[in-house]
């Protein structure tokens, strides 16, 4: 999704994004396919999903925690392509 930093992510209508014993889970209520997040996985999710680009989501979790820029982008970058392939994302604007 580098390739790509004005996208916008959302998350369709048929997918749920809920708490369960400490972890979040991401459902699709339609397939019935699901990915687990770890708090930091949820985290991204939301800013994800709440950001008006990537690039600002980007630079939303940059300020928030001590983390190496190219680390975290490499890190959302697999957690959307992941997402992605499951059905659990949508990213417009390409």
């Amino acid at each position: 999704m580098t390739q790509f930093p004005n996208a916008r992510v959302s998350i369709p209508a048929s997918v749920m994004v809920r708490e369960v014993g400490g972890e979040s889970v991401i459902l699709n209520v339609e397939s019935g396919r699901y990915f687990g997040l770890n708090p930091m996985g949820a985290r991204m999710v939301a800013v994800l999903s709440a950001s008006e680009s990537i690039e600002a989501a980007h630079d939303a979790l940059l300020r928030e925690y001590d983390v190496d820029s190219g680390r975290l982008q490499r890190d959302l970058d697999n957690l959307l392509q992941q997402l992605l392939e499951h059905g659990l994302v949508e990213v417009s604007g390409e």
